[in-house]
């Protein structure tokens, strides 16, 4: 698995702020939660000390005196039940509940002190309080059970795990917001980089980059210039390579041709002739390929070249030496030349009718038809190769424009053809379209420059 810098900045940042979040979300608890406690705590002690104003001393005898309508608001409540007792020093209840917990362990007069208990098998809150009437010691104790407390606890924890859940969720949609829009320009480079063919070697554009992108880039424009050199150079060897042979092996085929001749009457000497002759026109056409292929390659192609010329009178002169080729297998080459004016690069031109032509006559069987036309629209010169050959399945379409790439493997042939093809008409602004012939036979490829060019 690859390290990934997104999830990378996510668990750096998410992790830390969920445990920022949950620390958070204690601290409010407690927060809110003690506050409350002592609220009611302060509640039952207030209690406790408004029975302190009822209790009298008369005669050496103490008396609570509470009329049964204040003792039924003392113990009335909502949700909770209230208790309340009051002892003197003997632990002798004087009013109240006679099962009331212990609570003359106050030692302090007048410091109520607030502790859990138990009053009829319940959970309760005391809130106990020592005074001194006319110096006779007197034990108040209030009891509320645990309800309300438990139901205001209830309501402050759902509130803060809502809140602190809505926050979090929040938090970390902005947190990967922000690491998706922090991580564009690495998208927008990745884009870039994508949408670039293997010819496209120019650099990229530092306009409008992120600081911390710019030496990257700069690495990568640094590679591609090192890459558009060893190109170059490559294709210039392979140009000067392709011209070099091709001399001397016109020369050899001029002398076969001449030994073909004075032995015609021997046949084996005749017959191996014939194959040395075949054998360099493939090597010809081998290094012509080479030749057209390096004068295509986008990065040599040169605008300045570009020149008027009529598409039509170039067609005549490039397919005379196509003639013979198609006798030999009784192809009908036919043509459908309109006037057809446009801009570009003569030689280059020549090379793309060359290669399509050419690919037409060797892929079509004997008795065939091929057909050359070119015309002008309003906004484009179109030039089309159509023949009646056996056609090119649609798996293969996409690829033959491929270098090196061959559909059949039984007819010689170098595979750059069409990839010569497609290079020039790319040079010239243009694009070429390959379909299917009438009922589904042959093929047809179109190849379209448009009049600006």
């Amino acid at each position: 698995m690859r390290a990934s810098i997104k999830i990378n900045l996510l668990k750096w940042l998410i992790a830390p702020l969920l445990a920022v979040n949950l620390i958070g979300a204690g601290l409010t608890y407690w927060l809110a939660w003690l506050p409350a406690q002592d609220a009611f705590d302060q509640s039952i002690t207030d209690a406790a000390w408004a029975l302190t104003s009822q209790i009298k001393r008369v005669r050496g005898k103490t008396s609570l005196e509470l009329t049964k309508q204040a003792e039924q608001m003392l113990r009335s409540d909502h949700f909770d039940t209230m208790y309340f007792v009051v002892r003197d020093a003997n632990g002798e209840t004087l009013a109240g509940d006679h099962n009331f917990p212990q609570v003359n362990q106050v030692s302090e007069p007048n410091e109520p002190v607030t502790y859990d208990g138990v009053m009829n098998g319940e959970q309760v809150r005391i809130a106990a309080l020592y005074v001194s009437i006319e110096r006779t010691p007197i034990y108040i104790g209030i009891a509320e059970t645990f309800r309300k407390r438990n139901q205001t606890h209830y309501v402050i924890l759902i509130s803060l795990l809502l809140l602190d859940g809505a926050l979090t969720f929040f938090s970390i949609a902005i947190v990967m917001i922000a690491v998706n829009k922090g991580l564009s320009p690495l998208r927008e480079l990745r884009q870039n980089l994508d949408q670039r063919n293997h010819d496209n070697l120019t650099p990229i554009e530092f306009k409008d980059t992120a600081e911390e992108l710019s030496p990257v880039i700069g690495a990568i424009n640094s590679l591609l210039e090192n890459i558009r050199k060893a190109a170059s150079a490559q294709q210039n060897f392979l140009a000067n390579v392709a011209h070099q042979i091709r001399t001397p092996l016109t020369g050899l085929r001029l002398q076969l041709e001449w030994l073909h001749q004075r032995h015609a009457d021997e046949p084996e000497t005749a017959h191996s002739t014939e194959l040395m002759t075949s054998s360099v026109e493939r090597m010809v056409r081998q290094s012509n390929q080479l030749l057209a292929l390096a004068r295509a390659e986008p990065s040599r192609f040169k605008p300045t070249h570009l020149e008027d010329l009529l598409l039509d009178k170039l067609v005549e002169e490039s397919v005379q030496h196509f003639i013979e080729q198609a006798d030999k297998k009784q192809i009908d080459l036919g043509f459908d030349l309109q006037p057809a004016r446009m801009k570009g690069d003569r030689f280059m031109l020549r090379d793309l009718i060359d290669n399509l032509v050419d690919n037409a006559v060797r892929y079509s069987p004997p008795q065939s038809t091929v057909t050359v036309s070119c015309r002008e629209q309003e906004d484009a010169t179109l030039l089309t190769v159509e023949d009646s050959g056996p056609g090119i399945a649609p798996e293969h379409r996409e690829l033959i424009f491929d270098r090196f790439y061959r559909v059949n493997d039984k007819i010689a042939g170098s595979g750059l053809g069409l990839a010569i093809v497609r290079d020039i008409a790319k040079d010239h602004g243009g694009e070429i379209t390959l379909t299917s012939g009438e009922a589904d036979c042959g093929t047809v490829f179109t190849v379209r420059f448009p009049r600006q060019a």
